[in-house]
């Protein structure tokens, strides 16, 4: 193969990464969902980057909320790839059921991502509860010099009638000027792929979750009807 194939080859590899990423960035996320501002986005006024992910879960949200609610590593998990991250050693196992000493998250809670004790972490890695708004909104807060990055990652969680609505996730991260900060950038660049399946994978069971329950409670109602 000769230089010039080689650099179609190289341009066109590249090309791929980058359409691949803009693709999968705002995944699942509407053009409105993406401009609208949501509660946590003020507290990062200049980002350096802005991430949506959606999707549709047909039951209302109040049915999705009871499964959000219960997030954390402690609690109800995460939702995501439990075998990977216990591969991991994270020791993660998402409920299945809906428990009424999870339901409740208030501010200044912490979402716990990682066990205490894992790689050296003796506190393990958790996430501050700024916001709580029952049945729409968890927003959670990373800033220094606690967390060596300054940004907020939010849940929301959007009516859309009676048996219908919409989970958002939704990350800010702020500018900050240096040599390390773009390390870190370029690093949560090249990491993305992973967060954005991890994302995906945790939307996408809590809507299965929250669509099983429902079907169980309409077809208990239907019967109880006749």
């Amino acid at each position: 193969m000769g230089i010039f194939a080689w650099t179609a080859t190289a341009i066109a590899g590249v090309s791929a990464l980058v359409l691949a990423r803009f693709h999968w960035k705002n995944w699942g996320a509407s053009a409105s969902e993406m401009a609208q501002v949501f509660p946590g986005d003020e507290l990062v006024p200049d980002p350096a980057g802005v991430t949506t992910r959606s999707v549709t879960v047909n039951a209302p949200a109040e049915e999705v909320w009871r499964w959000l609610v219960q997030i954390g590593q402690d609690r109800g998990g995460m939702y995501s790839y439990d075998w990977l991250e216990n591969i991991l050693g994270l020791d993660i196992h998402s409920a299945t059921d809906i428990r009424p000493e999870w339901q409740e998250l208030e501010v200044g809670d912490r979402v716990v991502l990682v066990k205490p004790g894992w790689m050296g972490l003796r506190k393990g890695y958790s996430l501050p509860v700024h916001l709580v708004d029952r049945g729409r909104a968890i927003v959670m807060r990373q800033t220094p010099p606690e967390h060596p990055w300054d940004s907020v990652w939010s849940f929301h969680v959007i009516s859309q009638g009676e048996t219908r609505s919409r989970l958002v996730s939704r990350s800010r991260d702020a500018i900050k000027p240096g040599v390390i900060a773009g390390i870190g950038r370029l690093i949560g660049q090249l990491l993305d792929p992973i967060t954005m399946l991890m994302t995906r994978k945790m939307l996408l069971t809590i809507k299965a979750r929250a669509e099983q329950l429902q079907v169980l409670t309409s077809s208990t109602d239907q019967k109880l009807v006749v």
